[in-house]
């Protein structure tokens, strides 16, 4: 269903981003992830203007875009205007009617934080469009669009989660997500003896990039050797007797994924049936053999993830993303979650000198559109 275009002021598309709770690293194995989607968003807001361009303009970023939609629209952008640039080529693929607006965009999600704040801008940019013109895609070809924007107007080959979480999200709900099959079931995490936090940990090391390309080739390799499409296919009750062959960099990889997709869907049970003490010792798991078998944690993180884990409220913290740096997100005791929070940093403070910044958040829905307030 289509929002009518609220208002003559203009309209504001709200997409919020996401975090990932447990499933890292099984999304390009073709394996299970279980993000949600958060409170901080990209808001963009719509406003008629009369020549038929569009004009992109981020607070978070000097310049602006102004593109004509009528022609075509090719990659090779290099600022941040190359996300929206590319969903509205695909919507103009799709012959879709784009109206020349005025589009301001801003953000409390902070960019490069591994909190899909590109997902974010493209699905509400996404969602304007559809506003204005009065027909939606499926919201699966709707996220899959906004993914084949950024693999060719952003160059990053991202898998499906991101999009899909910020697109097909529930308030009160995570969503496991099959990456292969693409199905999504939405997990209720509405339980108000719970919350969520998410921690930036104020470090990202430069090897990260390479080290995730690394990683990739290495499970690529090593399905190839075990004779499966993905390490998807590999199952946890043969595992063990069939990495025999493998090196053992190899061998720790297949570990890893193996255990995780298992652990996604016992986390994800687990959060079902309210057992959040079982959901906490799960994600601590996940951690650990991020850490240990498939080595994309850091000093830092791994601080910070035991710094959490011994706070009285928090049931269970992981590393989240990439890895190398980047944030974890904890499950905790409501009641306590601020304080808990504020422990957690100062902890991590006198561990590492680093400052750590965090938020306690909800399970946010899928993209909203509002009227805006008037110009001036």
């Amino acid at each position: 269903m289509v929002p009518a275009v609220p208002a003559a002021s203009g309209f504001v598309v709200t997409a919020h981003g996401r975090v990932n709770l447990i499933g890292e690293h099984t999304d390009y194995n073709d394996g299970f992830v279980m993000p949600m989607a958060i409170e901080p968003a990209v808001r963009c807001t719509v406003r008629r203007r009369g020549d038929g361009l569009v004009r992109l303009r981020s607070a978070g970023h000097e310049g602006e875009a102004v593109v004509d939609p009528s022609r075509p629209l090719e990659p090779g952008r290099r600022d941040w205007a190359r996300y929206p640039v590319g969903v509205l080529d695909g919507y103009a693929a799709r012959w879709f009617a784009i109206p020349g607006r005025d589009v301001e965009i801003a953000a409390d999600l902070p960019v490069g934080g591994g909190l899909s704040s590109s997902a974010a801008l493209e699905v509400a940019v996404a969602t304007a469009v559809e506003t204005l013109s009065g027909r939606a895609l499926d919201p699966v070809e709707k996220a899959l669009l906004c993914q084949e924007a950024e693999h060719r107007f952003a160059g990053v080959p991202c898998g499906i989660m991101d999009q899909f979480a910020v697109t097909l999200a529930r308030p009160g709900h995570a969503l496991l997500l099959d990456c292969r099959s693409r199905a999504v079931t939405h997990v209720a995490l509405a339980d108000p003896s719970v919350a969520v936090a998410v921690i930036d940990s104020g470090v990202k090391h430069d090897l990260a990039a390479g080290e995730y390309a690394r990683r990739r080739d290495e499970c690529r390799r090593a399905a190839d050797r075990l004779g499966v499409g993905s390490l998807r296919d590999v199952a946890a009750s043969d595992w063990p007797a069939r990495g025999a062959g493998l090196a053992d960099d190899e061998r720790k990889r297949v570990a890893h994924v193996v255990s995780e997709n298992a652990r996604v869907q016992s986390f994800a049970a687990s959060v079902d049936c309210g057992d959040f003490v079982r959901a906490g010792r799960i994600m601590v798991e996940s951690h650990w053999s991020l850490s240990r078998d498939y080595e994309v944690s850091c000093p830092e993180i791994d601080a910070l993830v035991a710094a959490a884990n011994r706070v009285p409220g928090v049931l269970g913290c992981r590393m989240t993303g990439g890895g190398f740096g980047g944030g974890a997100a904890a499950l905790l005791r409501a009641d306590t979650a601020t304080a808990a929070l504020e422990r957690i940093v100062a902890d991590y403070h006198t561990a590492t000198g680093r400052v750590a910044r965090g938020f306690v958040t909800a399970p946010c829905g899928g993209p909203e559109v509002a009227p805006a307030a008037p110009a001036g």
